[in-house]
């Protein structure tokens, strides 16, 4: 069986991550996640995160460097550093909720489980001096 690519972006500002809370499908609902989603046959990563963010968001990115990648049984998830270039993130057709976590917040949703795995490496993006140095 092949796993479906996915990617995702942590995006950072003033010292926070943006997590988004899915609202469909029903088997994930209520559940957090980094925002991002599927890569396109002959997409790149960076080319996909981006227009997932813009699409999901309404949002600009800057996609930085891969922080970690996960895998289960469905997905391999790979996750990228970013910050905003233009907009405000609102939430889209997939989520009901957007929220600023800082790295001791970031256990306070309840993430889902491939998401979950990735915590740690955030947390430490999170406290570096400078996270957009790290874009």
């Amino acid at each position: 069986m092949t796993l479906l690519e996915v990617v995702a972006a942590a995006i950072v500002l003033d010292g926070q991550v943006l997590a988004a809370r899915r609202s469909r499908p029903v088997d994930l609902a209520g559940r957090w996640e980094f925002p991002g989603g599927k890569v396109e046959p002959g997409e790149d990563d960076r080319a996909a995160l981006t227009r997932e963010c813009r699409e999901e968001l309404g949002v600009e990115i800057e996609v930085g460097r891969q922080l970690v990648s996960a895998s289960d049984e469905r997905v391999t998830l790979a996750l990228y550093a970013a910050v905003l270039d233009a907009g405000t993130p609102e939430p889209g057709d997939s989520h009901d909720e957007l929220r600023w976590l800082t790295a001791s917040t970031l256990a306070s949703v309840d993430w889902l489980p491939i998401d979950a795995a990735l915590l740690d490496p955030v947390r430490l993006l999170l406290r570096s001096p400078d996270a957009r140095s790290t874009v």
